[in-house]
């Protein structure tokens, strides 16, 4: 038998020899509890509660926002234009939009793309509000304008742009 890491301990035979050959106790007043239940009392704990789910978010993937240039900055306003124009009009626009949506918990999001009918534009708030509605009060859809990448216009039932 080992005799510990200095070797200066002294020897667990010598030490425990008065006990070694007597029988193992059995109490008269419990039960002998079964192999499963004394595994489950040894088992491993969650010591770090969290930590899978922290471990988890932060390899959660989340895209970067995309820096429109100059160029691609004019053709979407030229494009939200047209649709302003259009709503004017009394048309009801369709576009397939591109946009960005931040990830509440980590720097990043993600793109999403729609086929969707335009309600109004609201350049005061910088909002594109959509015709479909959404949540619990059933408000109608938006997205930032800021977060826009790019919109697709339909041809409208007319033939137009």
């Amino acid at each position: 038998m080992s005799r510990g890491m200095t070797g200066q301990e002294p020897d667990p035979e010598q030490v425990y020899a008065d006990i070694f050959d007597h029988p193992r106790h059995v109490s008269k007043r419990h039960p002998p509890m079964s192999l499963q239940d004394r595994a489950a009392q040894f088992a491993p704990f969650a010591a770090l509660t969290g930590y899978e789910d922290m471990i988890g978010e932060e390899a959660r993937p989340v895209d970067r926002r995309i820096e429109l240039s100059e160029d691609e900055t004019r053709v979407l306003n030229e494009t939200v234009a047209r649709l302003q124009q259009a709503l004017e009009n009394g048309e009801t626009p369709k576009a397939e939009i591109t946009w960005f949506i931040p990830d509440p918990l980590k720097a990043g999001g993600r793109y999403e793309t729609a086929a969707e009918t335009i309600r109004r534009i609201d350049t005061v708030r910088g909002v594109l509000i959509l015709a479909r509605t959404e949540g619990r009060g059933n408000s109608y859809a938006e997205i930032p304008l800021r977060d826009l990448l790019e919109i697709h216009e339909s041809p409208s039932p007319a033939g137009g742009g």
